[in-house]
């Protein structure tokens, strides 16, 4: 049995050099082996799930750059989580891939509604605070005039004579290798097993209507870019049915030009003169709570990094906060006039190897050389 643990090429069958085509290819043919048509083994269930989630990931060009270079705790980092591990009903997830029945036909199609997907930008403070957003989507939702059954109002349904109401018919067909027996939905009543006598007038016997409703979604502290929310139950409604698929929310922070962002870690950036770098000062560092304090010692060199704790993003889930990652960046003066560049010779001339000597923190050449390159 496959397990979430499992590489994601190894549970594909293809080479990490695969391009999108095989990758395509390798899910489709695993996909009808695991289909619970097909499959007679007790944990096709869960090994397509595995397998779902493998080409979640590495047909998403980012999602598998990321996952190539830092593997699968890399994905969680930043926030990956697949879309198909809550689906409760497997032929959901076929669906959610495929359309229709990947094998062309078989089972009844559910009554239950489609799925829906909106993308919202949000800024870095509100991913930092959390925020409530509105979201504006194009909806299938139950008919109001005939309460979703498709028939006019005061008018009745009867049994489908073509499939007598299984909502499928069947057909079968015979070859050198046996007797075959195709199933499809019903062409005459759409898999629901009724007709109607007369058509809602408003749905024309859909017994759903097409609506721009606004969705309110609460977007929690602390979400990642390209992290989706699921509101379940506000996605389309099914063919003259009131159960409603769920809407998922893709949420993009947008770029914050203060801050780079590393998980829950923000990395910024303080630019000094260089008298200050080298006679040392108290300067603030902006963090997306506020202002904080910073002591800068004297003969603080360019490049170095202080870290304040806790004044990251807020994790996700759980409790605590990432890291301030503050890098000074020393300003060296471009313009001077002839007096005050006499005066810099000058001090030039006063200092020697002892004012230059590291600080016992800097350590040798090296040290500093591995600190610049992090």
């Amino acid at each position: 049995m496959a397990t979430t643990e499992s590489d994601y090429y190894e549970l594909l069958g293809v080479p990490r050099t695969a391009t999108e085509a095989e990758i395509k290819s390798a899910f489709r043919t695993l996909a009808r082996e695991l289909h619970p048509d097909v499959s007679t083994e007790p944990d096709a269930g869960a090994r397509f799930r595995d397998v779902a989630e493998a080409y979640e990931v590495l047909s998403d060009p980012e999602r598998r750059a990321t996952y190539d270079r830092y593997g699968k705790a890399g994905l969680r980092r930043g926030g990956f989580e697949s879309a198909f591990t809550d689906f409760g009903n497997l032929s959901d997830i076929f669906a959610a891939f495929f359309g229709d029945d990947l094998l062309g036909g078989g089972r009844q199609r559910s009554q239950r509604g489609g799925d829906v997907q909106a993308v919202v930008e949000v800024d870095l403070e509100e991913a930092f605070a959390g925020a409530t957003v509105t979201v504006p989507l194009d909806l299938a939702v139950p008919c109001e005039r005939c309460a979703a059954t498709g028939a006019e109002p005061g008018t009745s349904t009867r049994t489908c004579p073509t499939c007598s109401g299984s909502g499928v018919v069947r057909s079968v067909s015979q070859n050198i290798f046996g007797q075959f027996v195709q199933q499809r939905t019903c062409p005459e009543c759409e898999g629901a097993g009724e007709v109607l006598e007369q058509p809602c007038a408003d749905c024309r016997g859909d017994g759903r209507v097409v609506k721009r409703t606004q969705l309110e979604v609460d977007v929690p502290r602390g979400i990642h870019d390209g992290q989706q929310i699921r509101v379940r139950g506000e996605g389309h409604a099914g063919f003259r049915s009131s159960e409603r698929g769920n809407a998922f929310v893709v949420v993009r922070v947008r770029p914050d030009e203060r801050f780079v962002r590393d998980g829950d870690d923000l990395h910024t950036a303080v630019r000094l003169t260089m008298t200050e770098a080298a006679l040392g000062t108290t300067t603030t560092v902006t963090s997306l709570s506020g202002e904080v304090p910073l002591e800068v010692p004297p003969g603080t060199q360019p490049g170095e990094v202080r870290v304040l704790r806790a004044q990251g993003m807020p994790a996700l889930r759980g409790s605590g906060r990432g890291s301030l990652f503050v890098r000074l960046d020393v300003a060296v003066p471009t313009a001077l006039d002839e007096e005050q560049r006499a005066l810099v010779e000058q001090l030039d001339e006063k200092l020697d190897d002892d004012a230059y000597r590291p600080r016992d923190e800097d350590g040798g050449f090296f040290s500093r050389l591995k600190s610049a390159l992090r």
